[in-house]
Protein backbone atom coordinates (compact mmCIF):
# COMPACT_ATOMS: atom_id res chain seq x y z
CA UNK A 1 0.00 0.00 0.00
CA UNK A 2 2.68 2.51 1.08
CA UNK A 3 5.86 2.58 -0.96
CA UNK A 4 9.12 4.48 -0.95
CA UNK A 5 8.96 7.37 -3.38
CA UNK A 6 11.56 9.85 -4.52
CA UNK A 7 10.95 13.41 -3.35
CA UNK A 8 12.03 14.80 -6.72
CA UNK A 9 9.13 12.96 -8.38
CA UNK A 10 6.58 14.77 -6.20
CA UNK A 11 4.75 17.33 -8.37
CA UNK A 12 5.05 20.37 -6.10
CA UNK A 13 4.16 22.66 -9.00
CA UNK A 14 0.67 21.12 -9.14
CA UNK A 15 0.25 21.40 -5.38
CA UNK A 16 1.32 25.05 -5.38
CA UNK A 17 -1.04 25.89 -8.25
CA UNK A 18 -3.99 24.24 -6.47
CA UNK A 19 -3.16 25.96 -3.17
CA UNK A 20 -2.84 29.41 -4.76
CA UNK A 21 -6.23 29.00 -6.47
CA UNK A 22 -7.88 27.75 -3.27
CA UNK A 23 -6.46 30.58 -1.15
CA UNK A 24 -7.60 33.11 -3.73
CA UNK A 25 -11.04 31.49 -3.60
CA UNK A 26 -11.11 31.78 0.20
CA UNK A 27 -10.29 35.49 -0.06
CA UNK A 28 -13.10 36.07 -2.57
CA UNK A 29 -15.53 33.98 -0.48
CA UNK A 30 -14.72 36.22 2.47
CA UNK A 31 -15.81 39.19 0.39
CA UNK A 32 -18.92 37.42 -0.95
CA UNK A 33 -20.09 36.01 2.41
CA UNK A 34 -17.70 36.45 5.29
CA UNK A 35 -19.60 34.12 7.66
CA UNK A 36 -18.60 31.00 5.69
CA UNK A 37 -14.96 31.90 5.08
CA UNK A 38 -13.68 30.01 8.14
CA UNK A 39 -15.53 26.87 7.02
CA UNK A 40 -13.77 27.05 3.66
CA UNK A 41 -10.43 27.38 5.46
CA UNK A 42 -11.35 24.22 7.37
CA UNK A 43 -12.16 22.58 4.03
CA UNK A 44 -8.72 23.54 2.73
CA UNK A 45 -7.03 22.00 5.77
CA UNK A 46 -9.04 18.78 5.52
CA UNK A 47 -8.55 18.62 1.77
CA UNK A 48 -4.80 19.19 2.00
CA UNK A 49 -4.39 16.39 4.55
CA UNK A 50 -6.54 14.08 2.43
CA UNK A 51 -4.49 14.95 -0.66
CA UNK A 52 -1.15 14.22 1.01
CA UNK A 53 -2.36 10.92 2.49
CA UNK A 54 -3.91 9.82 -0.82
CA UNK A 55 -0.80 10.79 -2.76
CA UNK A 56 1.27 8.36 -0.67
CA UNK A 57 -1.06 5.37 -1.17
CA UNK A 58 -0.34 3.28 -4.25
CA UNK A 59 -3.23 3.93 -6.61
CA UNK A 60 -2.97 0.33 -7.81
CA UNK A 61 -3.73 -0.77 -4.26
CA UNK A 62 -6.79 1.50 -4.23
CA UNK A 63 -7.97 0.07 -7.56
CA UNK A 64 -8.06 -3.40 -6.00
CA UNK A 65 -11.18 -2.13 -4.22
CA UNK A 66 -12.81 -0.75 -7.37
CA UNK A 67 -15.97 -2.84 -7.01
CA UNK A 68 -16.46 -2.04 -3.29
CA UNK A 69 -15.93 1.64 -4.20
CA UNK A 70 -18.59 1.36 -6.90
CA UNK A 71 -21.05 -0.32 -4.51
CA UNK A 72 -20.34 2.29 -1.81
CA UNK A 73 -21.05 4.98 -4.38
CA UNK A 74 -24.45 3.43 -5.19
CA UNK A 75 -25.30 3.08 -1.48
CA UNK A 76 -24.47 6.72 -0.78
CA UNK A 77 -26.52 7.93 -3.74
CA UNK A 78 -29.44 5.71 -2.71
CA UNK A 79 -29.23 7.04 0.84
CA UNK A 80 -29.74 10.53 -0.56
CA UNK A 81 -32.92 9.35 -2.25
CA UNK A 82 -34.39 7.90 0.95
CA UNK A 83 -32.66 9.78 3.77
CA UNK A 84 -31.50 13.00 2.15
CA UNK A 85 -32.38 16.49 3.28
CA UNK A 86 -34.58 18.53 0.95
CA UNK A 87 -33.56 22.06 -0.02
CA UNK A 88 -35.08 24.17 -2.79
CA UNK A 89 -37.01 21.17 -4.09
CA UNK A 90 -34.01 18.81 -4.31
CA UNK A 91 -32.44 16.09 -2.15
CA UNK A 92 -28.66 16.25 -2.45
CA UNK A 93 -27.33 16.13 1.11
CA UNK A 94 -27.13 13.49 3.82
CA UNK A 95 -25.86 13.59 7.40
CA UNK A 96 -23.60 10.79 8.67
CA UNK A 97 -22.24 10.92 12.23
CA UNK A 98 -23.19 14.59 12.42
CA UNK A 99 -21.32 15.43 9.20
CA UNK A 100 -23.34 16.88 6.32
CA UNK A 101 -21.99 16.16 2.86
CA UNK A 102 -23.04 15.81 -0.80
CA UNK A 103 -22.45 12.27 -2.14
CA UNK A 104 -22.69 13.38 -5.78
CA UNK A 105 -19.39 15.25 -5.37
CA UNK A 106 -17.60 12.10 -4.21
CA UNK A 107 -19.39 10.15 -6.96
CA UNK A 108 -17.23 11.96 -9.52
CA UNK A 109 -14.01 10.67 -7.92
CA UNK A 110 -15.44 7.20 -7.29
CA UNK A 111 -16.44 6.84 -10.95
CA UNK A 112 -12.98 7.92 -12.12
CA UNK A 113 -11.42 5.23 -9.94
CA UNK A 114 -13.89 2.53 -10.95
CA UNK A 115 -13.62 3.07 -14.69
CA UNK A 116 -9.83 3.43 -14.48
CA UNK A 117 -9.91 -0.13 -13.18
CA UNK A 118 -12.67 -1.40 -15.46
CA UNK A 119 -11.29 -0.03 -18.72
CA UNK A 120 -7.82 -1.35 -17.97
CA UNK A 121 -9.09 -4.83 -17.11
CA UNK A 122 -10.97 -4.89 -20.42
CA UNK A 123 -8.34 -3.27 -22.60
CA UNK A 124 -8.00 -6.44 -24.69
CA UNK A 125 -11.73 -6.64 -25.48
CA UNK A 126 -12.50 -2.97 -24.95
CA UNK A 127 -14.18 -2.40 -28.33
CA UNK A 128 -16.42 -5.43 -28.16
CA UNK A 129 -20.10 -4.40 -28.02
CA UNK A 130 -20.75 -6.34 -24.80
CA UNK A 131 -17.90 -4.57 -22.96
CA UNK A 132 -19.07 -1.14 -24.08
CA UNK A 133 -22.73 -1.84 -23.27
CA UNK A 134 -21.77 -3.21 -19.85
CA UNK A 135 -19.73 -0.07 -19.08
CA UNK A 136 -22.64 2.13 -20.17
CA UNK A 137 -25.00 0.14 -17.94
CA UNK A 138 -22.66 0.42 -14.95
CA UNK A 139 -22.41 4.17 -15.53
CA UNK A 140 -26.15 4.63 -16.08
CA UNK A 141 -27.04 3.49 -12.55
CA UNK A 142 -25.19 6.25 -10.62
CA UNK A 143 -26.07 8.73 -13.37
CA UNK A 144 -29.79 8.08 -12.89
CA UNK A 145 -29.51 8.34 -9.10
CA UNK A 146 -27.83 11.75 -9.42
CA UNK A 147 -30.32 12.94 -12.04
CA UNK A 148 -33.25 11.86 -9.85
CA UNK A 149 -32.16 14.05 -6.92
CA UNK A 150 -32.79 16.09 -9.19
CA UNK A 151 -29.35 17.36 -10.22
CA UNK A 152 -29.23 17.85 -13.97
CA UNK A 153 -26.01 19.90 -13.95
CA UNK A 154 -23.99 17.25 -12.11
CA UNK A 155 -25.54 14.59 -14.36
CA UNK A 156 -24.27 16.44 -17.43
CA UNK A 157 -20.82 16.74 -15.84
CA UNK A 158 -20.75 13.00 -15.11
CA UNK A 159 -21.82 12.23 -18.69
CA UNK A 160 -19.04 14.40 -20.09
CA UNK A 161 -16.58 12.80 -17.68
CA UNK A 162 -17.59 9.30 -18.80
CA UNK A 163 -17.19 10.28 -22.46
CA UNK A 164 -13.70 11.59 -21.67
CA UNK A 165 -12.67 8.39 -19.89
CA UNK A 166 -14.09 6.01 -22.48
CA UNK A 167 -12.25 7.97 -25.18
CA UNK A 168 -8.97 7.74 -23.25
CA UNK A 169 -9.71 4.05 -22.73
CA UNK A 170 -9.36 3.56 -26.49
CA UNK A 171 -12.86 3.37 -27.93
CA UNK A 172 -12.91 2.89 -31.69
CA UNK A 173 -13.65 5.92 -33.84
CA UNK A 174 -16.37 3.98 -35.65
CA UNK A 175 -18.37 3.98 -32.40
CA UNK A 176 -17.74 7.70 -31.91
CA UNK A 177 -18.92 8.51 -35.43
CA UNK A 178 -21.94 6.24 -35.02
CA UNK A 179 -22.96 7.82 -31.73
CA UNK A 180 -22.57 11.35 -33.12
CA UNK A 181 -24.60 10.40 -36.19
CA UNK A 182 -27.45 9.46 -33.86
CA UNK A 183 -27.03 12.12 -31.15
CA UNK A 184 -26.88 15.19 -33.39
CA UNK A 185 -30.29 14.68 -35.04
CA UNK A 186 -31.79 13.47 -31.73
CA UNK A 187 -30.51 16.62 -30.01
CA UNK A 188 -32.00 18.78 -32.76
CA UNK A 189 -35.37 17.02 -32.43
CA UNK A 190 -35.17 17.33 -28.64
CA UNK A 191 -34.61 21.09 -28.86
CA UNK A 192 -37.55 21.48 -31.23
CA UNK A 193 -39.82 19.47 -28.92
CA UNK A 194 -38.93 21.32 -25.72
CA UNK A 195 -39.54 24.64 -27.45
CA UNK A 196 -43.22 23.74 -27.63
CA UNK A 197 -45.30 25.45 -24.91
CA UNK A 198 -47.15 22.22 -24.05
CA UNK A 199 -44.01 20.06 -23.78
CA UNK A 200 -43.85 17.52 -20.93
CA UNK A 201 -40.28 16.28 -21.42
CA UNK A 202 -38.65 18.64 -18.93
CA UNK A 203 -39.74 19.82 -15.52
CA UNK A 204 -41.23 23.31 -15.51
CA UNK A 205 -38.19 24.87 -13.82
CA UNK A 206 -35.82 23.18 -16.30
CA UNK A 207 -37.89 24.41 -19.24
CA UNK A 208 -37.89 27.96 -17.90
CA UNK A 209 -34.13 27.93 -17.37
CA UNK A 210 -33.55 26.99 -20.99
CA UNK A 211 -36.10 29.49 -22.28
CA UNK A 212 -34.64 32.25 -20.09
CA UNK A 213 -31.28 31.57 -21.72
CA UNK A 214 -32.76 31.71 -25.22
CA UNK A 215 -35.06 34.67 -24.48
CA UNK A 216 -33.45 36.52 -21.54
CA UNK A 217 -35.46 39.72 -22.08
CA UNK A 218 -38.74 37.87 -21.66
CA UNK A 219 -37.63 36.30 -18.37
CA UNK A 220 -35.45 39.11 -17.04
CA UNK A 221 -37.55 39.63 -13.90
CA UNK A 222 -37.51 35.98 -12.84
CA UNK A 223 -35.56 33.06 -14.31
CA UNK A 224 -32.97 35.17 -16.20
CA UNK A 225 -32.58 37.67 -13.35
CA UNK A 226 -29.56 35.96 -11.80
CA UNK A 227 -27.58 35.55 -15.02
CA UNK A 228 -28.30 39.07 -16.27
CA UNK A 229 -27.04 40.54 -13.00
CA UNK A 230 -24.01 38.25 -13.15
CA UNK A 231 -23.06 39.59 -16.59
CA UNK A 232 -23.55 43.16 -15.33
CA UNK A 233 -21.34 42.45 -12.31
CA UNK A 234 -18.52 40.95 -14.40
CA UNK A 235 -18.66 43.79 -16.93
CA UNK A 236 -18.71 46.48 -14.26
CA UNK A 237 -15.36 45.25 -12.91
CA UNK A 238 -13.64 46.38 -16.11
CA UNK A 239 -9.84 45.86 -16.04
CA UNK A 240 -8.89 45.86 -12.36
CA UNK A 241 -12.23 45.58 -10.55
CA UNK A 242 -13.81 47.54 -7.72
CA UNK A 243 -11.68 45.92 -5.05
CA UNK A 244 -12.35 43.11 -2.60
CA UNK A 245 -14.61 43.90 0.37
CA UNK A 246 -15.53 47.25 -1.17
CA UNK A 247 -18.49 49.32 0.01
CA UNK A 248 -19.43 50.63 -3.42
CA UNK A 249 -23.18 51.31 -3.40
CA UNK A 250 -23.24 50.56 -7.12
CA UNK A 251 -21.91 47.03 -6.58
CA UNK A 252 -24.21 44.27 -7.84
CA UNK A 253 -22.97 41.99 -5.06
CA UNK A 254 -23.37 44.58 -2.30
CA UNK A 255 -26.92 45.29 -3.42
CA UNK A 256 -27.72 41.53 -3.16
CA UNK A 257 -28.73 41.26 -6.80
CA UNK A 258 -26.90 37.91 -6.96
CA UNK A 259 -28.13 35.22 -4.56
CA UNK A 260 -25.58 32.85 -2.99
CA UNK A 261 -22.59 34.61 -4.60
CA UNK A 262 -20.16 32.47 -2.60
CA UNK A 263 -21.11 29.28 -4.46
CA UNK A 264 -22.26 28.89 -8.07
CA UNK A 265 -21.83 32.59 -8.94
CA UNK A 266 -18.46 33.19 -7.29
CA UNK A 267 -17.01 34.05 -10.71
CA UNK A 268 -19.37 37.05 -10.83
CA UNK A 269 -17.79 38.37 -7.63
CA UNK A 270 -14.32 37.74 -9.06
CA UNK A 271 -15.20 39.70 -12.19
CA UNK A 272 -16.74 42.62 -10.31
CA UNK A 273 -14.14 42.95 -7.58
CA UNK A 274 -10.91 41.90 -9.32
CA UNK A 275 -11.83 42.73 -12.90
CA UNK A 276 -10.59 41.21 -16.13
CA UNK A 277 -7.17 40.63 -14.56
CA UNK A 278 -8.67 38.56 -11.74
CA UNK A 279 -10.80 36.53 -14.15
CA UNK A 280 -7.75 35.76 -16.31
CA UNK A 281 -5.80 34.84 -13.18
CA UNK A 282 -8.40 32.25 -12.15
CA UNK A 283 -8.82 30.96 -15.70
CA UNK A 284 -5.05 30.66 -16.09
CA UNK A 285 -4.64 28.69 -12.84
CA UNK A 286 -7.48 26.31 -13.74
CA UNK A 287 -5.90 25.81 -17.17
CA UNK A 288 -2.54 25.06 -15.57
CA UNK A 289 -4.09 22.46 -13.28
CA UNK A 290 -5.78 20.74 -16.22
CA UNK A 291 -2.56 20.78 -18.27
CA UNK A 292 -0.46 19.45 -15.39
CA UNK A 293 -2.90 16.58 -14.79
CA UNK A 294 -2.74 15.63 -18.47
CA UNK A 295 1.05 15.96 -18.45
CA UNK A 296 1.36 13.63 -15.47
CA UNK A 297 -0.99 11.18 -17.19
CA UNK A 298 1.25 11.25 -20.28
CA UNK A 299 4.06 9.72 -18.21
CA UNK A 300 1.87 7.17 -16.43
CA UNK A 301 3.06 3.57 -16.62
CA UNK A 302 -0.32 2.05 -17.40
CA UNK A 303 -3.74 2.90 -18.81
CA UNK A 304 -5.40 3.12 -15.40
CA UNK A 305 -3.01 5.89 -14.37
CA UNK A 306 -3.69 7.73 -17.62
CA UNK A 307 -7.45 7.52 -17.06
CA UNK A 308 -7.15 8.79 -13.47
CA UNK A 309 -5.14 11.83 -14.55
CA UNK A 310 -7.18 12.62 -17.66
CA UNK A 311 -10.39 11.97 -15.74
CA UNK A 312 -9.44 14.60 -13.17
CA UNK A 313 -8.36 16.97 -15.95
CA UNK A 314 -11.70 16.45 -17.67
CA UNK A 315 -13.67 16.91 -14.45
CA UNK A 316 -11.95 20.19 -13.57
CA UNK A 317 -12.06 21.43 -17.16
CA UNK A 318 -15.72 20.60 -17.84
CA UNK A 319 -16.94 21.90 -14.49
CA UNK A 320 -14.98 25.15 -14.87
CA UNK A 321 -16.38 25.67 -18.37
CA UNK A 322 -19.95 25.05 -17.22
CA UNK A 323 -19.62 27.37 -14.20
CA UNK A 324 -18.07 30.23 -16.16
CA UNK A 325 -20.46 29.64 -19.04
CA UNK A 326 -23.43 30.10 -16.72
CA UNK A 327 -22.09 33.26 -15.06
CA UNK A 328 -21.38 34.84 -18.46
CA UNK A 329 -24.73 33.65 -19.90
CA UNK A 330 -23.05 31.49 -22.54
CA UNK A 331 -24.92 28.46 -21.12
CA UNK A 332 -28.29 27.96 -19.41
CA UNK A 333 -28.32 28.37 -15.65
CA UNK A 334 -27.07 25.27 -13.82
CA UNK A 335 -25.86 24.80 -10.28
CA UNK A 336 -22.20 23.81 -10.47
CA UNK A 337 -19.39 25.11 -8.24
CA UNK A 338 -16.18 26.55 -9.68
CA UNK A 339 -13.45 23.99 -8.80
CA UNK A 340 -11.23 24.98 -5.84
CA UNK A 341 -12.86 28.44 -5.73
CA UNK A 342 -16.56 28.16 -4.84
CA UNK A 343 -17.63 27.60 -1.25
CA UNK A 344 -18.38 23.98 -0.41
CA UNK A 345 -16.45 21.56 1.79
CA UNK A 346 -17.60 18.38 0.03
CA UNK A 347 -16.58 19.68 -3.38
CA UNK A 348 -13.24 20.99 -2.13
CA UNK A 349 -12.24 17.86 -0.20
CA UNK A 350 -13.25 15.52 -3.05
CA UNK A 351 -11.23 17.54 -5.57
CA UNK A 352 -8.17 17.46 -3.30
CA UNK A 353 -8.52 13.67 -3.00
CA UNK A 354 -8.59 13.52 -6.81
CA UNK A 355 -5.43 15.62 -7.00
CA UNK A 356 -3.83 13.26 -4.49
CA UNK A 357 -4.53 10.36 -6.84
CA UNK A 358 -2.93 12.26 -9.71
CA UNK A 359 0.12 12.98 -7.56
CA UNK A 360 0.51 9.28 -6.77
CA UNK A 361 0.40 8.43 -10.48
CA UNK A 362 3.19 10.98 -10.95
CA UNK A 363 5.24 9.45 -8.15
CA UNK A 364 5.23 6.07 -9.89
CA UNK A 365 6.36 7.15 -13.33
CA UNK A 366 9.81 5.59 -12.74
CA UNK A 367 8.54 2.47 -11.00
CA UNK A 368 8.19 -0.81 -12.87
CA UNK A 369 5.95 -3.80 -12.18
CA UNK A 370 6.28 -7.25 -13.69
CA UNK A 371 2.57 -7.79 -13.99
CA UNK A 372 -0.26 -5.32 -13.60
CA UNK A 373 -2.75 -8.19 -13.60
CA UNK A 374 -0.99 -9.72 -10.60
CA UNK A 375 -1.38 -6.44 -8.75
CA UNK A 376 -5.19 -6.62 -9.12
CA UNK A 377 -5.69 -10.29 -8.30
Amino acid sequence: MLKHYRLRDYRFNLIITVLILTVFGIIVIGSAKHSVQNKQILGLCLGFVAMVVTSLIDYKFILKFAWPIYILNIILLLSVRFLGQSSHGAKRWIIVAGIKFQPSEFAKIFLILFFAYYFYKHKEDFNKPFTILKSIFLFAIPLYLVYAQPDLSTSITLAMLFCCMIYIGGISYKYIVGVLAVLIPVAAIFLVLIMQPDQNILEDYQYKRIMSWIQPDKYQDKEAYQQINSVIAIGSGQLTGKGLNNDDIGSVKNANFISEPQTDFIFSVIGEETGFIGCCFVLGLLGLIVIQCVWIGKDAKDLSGVIICCGMAGLIGFQSFFNMGVTTQILPNTGLPLPFVSYGLTSLVSLYIGIGLVLNVGLQRTRYYTSWEDELV
